[in-house]
């Protein structure tokens, strides 16, 4: 697979996830939701942090501000590795399944970024109103934007029996995280690399092989 349909990849991907967002951000109040199937509904949250909406203010004694700009700085650092990788693996010709994998989380990784660095200068706050894109009243600066989540898959949604220890008679429900496109091109791509693990790598496993063989023959000729 080369450069060319890696980044057709990556643009399909972007282009899908950008514009789910954007629909949801200007067509839904924050917290509302549409049922599609029981199992699976569009509800429009926002992440202000990390997966599952973790925040760094959670774990250290910083403000959430500060918080958000870390991770936001962390994620551009991350995207930068992720690109050098993809470019490597691509130029080294491995396998195709690595290079999708690959592409996949760049490509979701992007996705996310774009919300965390420009989403609060193209948008007003979704509270109890429905956004506008490229606002005259923005609801934040560059680095400091929320992503847009909204696939909600609520498989089960039941009561623990009350004799189940410390969570009887509480709601389980699953599953319950809420995401979106690029998070999901994220979780495919390195479900790829830990699936199919041998078929990623394997012109890197052939080349080690062939690369020990090649010395026991040199040190047998001796």
């Amino acid at each position: 697979m080369n450069l060319k349909k890696s980044v057709v990849v990556i643009l399909l991907i972007l282009i899908i996830d950008q514009w789910s967002k954007i629909y949801i951000k200007t067509h839904f109040v924050l917290g509302e939701s549409i049922e599609v199937f029981s199992w699976f509904k569009i509800l429009f949250i926002e992440n202000e942090g990390a997966a599952w909406g973790a925040k760094l203010s959670d774990v250290l004694p910083i403000s959430d501000s500060i918080g958000k700009l870390i991770l936001t700085i962390f994620r551009l650092f991350a995207i930068f590795g992720i690109g050098y990788w993809l470019f490597d693996v691509i130029k080294k010709n491995a396998s195709k399944t690595l290079i999708i994998a690959v592409s996949l989380i760049f490509a979701g990784a992007l996705g996310n970024i774009l919300d965390s660095m420009f989403y609060g200068l193209l948008f007003n706050d979704s509270y109890n109103e429905v956004a506008t894109l490229f606002s005259n009243e923005p609801y934040g600066k560059v680095f400091y934007g929320k992503v847009v989540d909204m696939l909600y898959f609520p498989m089960v949604d039941a009561t623990w029996p009350e004799w189940v220890p410390y969570f009887g008679g509480g709601n389980f429900r699953f599953f319950e995280p809420v995401f979106n496109i690029a998070d999901t091109a994220i979780s495919t791509g390195v479900g790829i690399l830990l699936v199919f693990n041998k078929k990623a790598f394997k012109n890197s496993a052939d080349e080690e092989h062939q690369s020990v063989k090649d010395d026991h023959e040199v040190s047998g000729n001796e």
